[in-house]
């Protein structure tokens, strides 16, 4: 990922590094330091006296404490607070995170953990030799090193300095880190050992009775039940739940049960099966209320059941529509860009917000973004998705999402869409719903995509990181359309990196289900009557932050479909009156309304045909530009006040999309905004809620509402004594004024998590000169210009 870049030898590199400010400063005392532990976690190296870097310039404010490898984390145990006071150079951009520092708390993870999932790289340097290697799996160090780089996936950046540790001591754990960080097997990952020692006691019975996954108020599509309601959720009623591949002795790759037209038998799939790749044959996503469907599919292997079999499905689909309407085939390989494509534009987004230097002009800044190109790709799959979106809503057919194996890009394309046109998948359970049925049970390969064995960068690529990308260019539109917060779409990006979660540590979920077997039996682990180990879902959130933190994740501008409100003096609930999602089209031209409606217009394509392709009109044989019905349709929806529990479009000119800063910019110093940034906002709002939420609660009691009523006036209200909301009214936070911790990178803390060079003085791409990767503050300062 980073390469390294030689050292150029001066005068300064024959002589040993200075320590005149390391003797200046205080000698660590010798505390008893130990690591906090999970179950099955255990320590495998440590080494004590290990600062690690708060400032780039000096070792003024840097921790003192004991670095512990374990099979699951690189933990940093110190009893020292960071400084009050800041260095000189940093204080211009956090200057207020010092005094009142804030940062969530994860229960799985201290504040100076990192997942060894995490860990992107591992770099060691010694200065005085002037050497530094990039450490991999069972390599061996021929030096001592002076210094520890980890590169984050996460964009962090972390710096360790040996310089009063034992030398044998730091060497261990450098290596250790290196090796536990990539492991060979998946059930060398640290995720098995905790639900082994977490949840199974030695007779098979759950410890405390707990059940992994058990409590979760949303479906994991698991089980036939599940999947029949949201056939009738939806109302799709000419389909129906198929368990052929039950055991997963049809397709690996597909789940247990999944949906299909009721016109094809059980037979009739089975002798398809073996012409589609990986035996992936049609899959059914979401039905629209007009009758349309959204489907996906692997493409057909063998080229002479191409015709026949394009037919067959087709005419499934057709009779499961009330209107008999046509069905569209859209080819994701040839309109989207692919994996590869996807992974080299978020190596060159990292580096320009992470890796090279801060203090480069706005125009080079925002160009050196646009040649990464990640912004065209994420505007071209909301583009497609929102193209999709017109077919079913305004053509009213069916369209196919066609994709090699169907495990990649067209996860990203049908959650949009259904995100676009469905207000459940807004709200928080329905999109942690849409994300299980889509991408885990969908067979999304996040093992391999997160590259978290890290043997193929081939395969590796951040499709599930372009999806949230995409979701919050619409929730930076239309905020107030969505349940949850980017803070909540942050921490679900970070959790792919905590391998304890069965959501992202498999490629299927035919994959868990055999190595936790086999896991299991080389353990000698009883699971009962269950057929392998249950790991626990990501989206019980309980299991990482406390119900206060998760209180982060609401959204104050929420209008859903329970959303309270007072008129005339009555706690009144908002309903959305049951409509067809077509009455979008009740406010166009009529000549509009035809020429969408009318079979026989020009739009009409051929299955097999590319759906973008020909919806592009081809200006070179016309004189005059004349307006498609799809950009009409767009335009039309877009003049129109936005109905945020109906169909939302995202506006896709360069302009509209912007940079997602939580994400990509929290760890940098440089661009932390004291008291500033979109969490100011979420701040008055949050507060506003909550005082609104107390005078509703006092309105029920002066009415005489009773206990009953109360609950039922929302199905999401809180209860009378609990908020919603992180920020309350009436609280210490409550002041008129924005809280000092407050900052853009909110509820992150930049502080220590990336250090560097400050952006006075000569720029540091001087120094670096190309190199990939951050060197050590002394091999800095021996460079030349």
């Amino acid at each position: 990922m980073f390469s390294v870049k030689p050292m150029k030898p001066t005068f300064k590199s024959y002589l040993p590094p200075l320590q005149t400010d390391l003797k200046k400063c205080p000698q660590p005392p010798i505390k008893k330091l130990e690591a906090r532990l999970l179950p099955g976690e255990i320590v495998v190296n440590e080494v004590s006296f290990v600062r690690k870097c708060i400032g780039a310039d000096s070792s003024h404010g840097d921790l003192w404490g004991k670095l512990i490898c374990t099979n699951f984390k690189v933990s940093f145990i110190t009893h020292d607070a960071l400084p009050m006071q800041v260095p000189p150079l940093l204080t211009m951009f956090i200057s207020v995170v010092f005094s009142q520092r804030f940062q969530v708390a994860n229960r799985l993870l201290g504040e100076h953990d990192v997942p060894l999932a995490c860990v992107e790289q591992v770099v060691t340097v010694n200065d005085a030799k002037g050497k530094q290697k990039v450490l991999c799996s069972n390599q061996k160090l021929k030096f001592n090193p002076t210094e520890l780089i980890l590169y984050c996936k996460d964009f962090r950046i972390i710096r360790f300095r040996f310089d009063e540790a034992g030398p044998q001591s730091a060497k261990k754990v450098c290596l250790a880190i290196a090796h536990y960080s990539q492991p060979a097997d998946p059930q060398l990952l640290f995720g098995f050992e905790y639900v082994g020692k977490q949840y199974y006691g030695s007779l098979g019975e759950r410890v405390n009775g707990v059940d992994p996954g058990g409590g979760l108020q949303m479906p994991l599509f698991d089980r036939p039940s599940e999947w029949d309601r949201e056939i009738k959720r939806t109302g799709a009623a000419e389909w129906r739940v198929c368990s052929i591949n039950e055991g997963y002795v049809v397709s690996p790759s597909l789940p247990e049960y999944f949906v299909v037209p009721v016109s094809l038998a059980d037979q009739d799939l089975k002798q398809y099966l073996c012409f589609f790749t990986a035996h992936r044959i049609p899959l059914w996503c979401w039905n629209h209320p007009n009758g349309s469907a959204l489907v996906r599919m692997a493409s057909i292997s063998d080229p002479l059941q191409q015709r026949k079999l394009d037919q067959r499905i087709c005419s499934a689909i057709t009779k499961s529509h009330p209107q008999r309407s046509d069905v569209l085939k859209s080819d994701l390989d040839k309109n989207l860009p692919n994996i590869q494509d996807i992974q080299a534009a978020f190596v060159k987004v990292r580096q320009i917000c992470v890796i090279e230097p801060f203090e480069e002009s706005e125009e080079k800044w925002l160009s050196s973004m646009e040649s990464s190109r990640w912004l065209e790709y994420v505007r071209a799959f909301l583009k497609h998705s929102a193209e999709v979106v017109y077919l079913l809503e305004g053509k009213h057919v069916s369209v196919i999402l066609q994709e090699e194996e169907d495990r990649d890009l067209s996860c990203v394309v049908s959650s949009l869409v259904q995100l676009m046109l469905d207000p459940h998948f807004r709200s928080l359970t329905g999109f942690q719903s849409l994300v299980q049925k889509e991408w885990v049970m969908a067979g999304h390969r996040f093992l391999d995509r997160c590259n978290h064995l890290k043997k193929n960068d081939k395969e590796e690529s951040p499709l599930f990181q372009l999806f949230l990308d995409c979701v919050w260019q619409i929730i930076n539109q239309y905020p107030a359309a969505f349940e949850f917060t980017e803070m909540y779409l942050t921490v679900l990006s970070d959790s792919m990196w905590i391998p304890v979660f069965s959501t992202f540590l498999f490629n299927c979920p035919q994959q868990r289900t055999e190595n936790s077997m086999d896991f299991a039996k080389s353990k000698c682990i009883p699971v009962g009557g269950e057929k392998a180990l249950r790991f626990p879902p990501v989206w019980d959130w309980s299991q990482q932050f406390t119900p206060k933190d998760q209180a982060l994740f609401n959204n104050p501008m929420y209008v859903g479909k329970g959303a309270t409100c007072v008129q005339n003096g009555a706690v009144k609930s908002f309903r959305r009156t049951k409509k067809n999602y077509s009455s979008t089209l009740r406010g166009m031209p009529s000549s509009l309304r035809n020429i969408l409606m009318d079979g026989h217009d020009s739009l009409t394509l051929t299955r097999r045909n590319s759906l973008v392709s020909r919806l592009k009109p081809d200006f070179s044989q016309i004189r005059e530009v004349v307006e498609s019905p799809t950009e009409r349709f767009f335009r039309d929806w877009v003049s129109r006040p936005a109905d945020l529990q109906g169909m939302l479009i995202p506006q896709l000119l360069p302009s509209h999309l912007a940079l997602w800063r939580l994400y990509f910019l929290r760890w940098v110093p440089e661009a932390s905004i004291p008291k500033g940034g979109p969490v100011t906002a979420y701040h008055k709002l949050s507060q506003l809620a909550d005082e609104v939420e107390k005078l509703q609660s006092q309105l029920r009691q002066y009415k005489g509402a009773t206990p009953a009523s109360t609950k039922t006036s929302t199905p999401s209200a809180p209860p009378s004594d609990h908020s919603r909301m992180y920020f309350k009214a009436g609280s210490t936070h409550a002041s008129s004024s924005t809280p000092e911790y407050l900052s853009s990178s909110f509820p992150f803390s930049p502080v220590g998590n990336m250090c560097r060079r400050s952006i006075l003085g000569t720029p540091l791409s001087k120094f670096l000169n190309g190199a990939k990767i951050w060197l050590s503050t002394e091999t800095l300062a021996n460079e030349a210009l």
